[in-house]
């Protein structure tokens, strides 16, 4: 079993700055490939980025892409996200999750483990 922590998330500006931690403990956290999530009030969940096990690939929203980086440092179990150039339409709760598949990991069908969440506001 494999238990997810975020921590990272807060209130901001528009344009700022904000880097997501998410701490894996339970399992061999080099083994699952891992990915962001959020969830706007009202809406889906929507996927964000995806790294594999190996740090090798990455994928990202294009929403997202050009001002988000996801990396990970398997010596510590922990995947972040990099957000920067913040819009108010980033604001949601963001979630980690992990997977034993290293494709499809922009679908959240797969993902086995979820991290409660943290929340980040985008203020004008």
């Amino acid at each position: 079993q494999v238990q997810l922590v975020e921590s990272g998330g807060g209130l901001v500006q528009a344009g700022g700055s904000l880097r997501l931690s998410c701490v894996a403990s339970g399992g061999t956290f080099s083994s699952y490939s891992m990915g962001w999530f959020r969830q706007a009030p009202g809406k889906e969940r929507e996927f964000v980025a995806g790294i594999s096990y190996g740090g090798g690939r990455t994928y990202y929203a294009e929403s997202v892409k050009g001002r988000c980086t996801i990396s990970r440092d398997n010596a510590k179990n922990t995947v972040y996200l990099q957000m920067n150039s913040l819009k108010l339409e980033d604001t949601a709760v963001y979630f980690c999750a992990a997977t034993i598949r290293n494709f499809g990991l922009g679908s959240r069908n797969g993902y086995a483990y979820w991290g409660q969440g943290t929340q980040v506001t985008v203020s004008s």
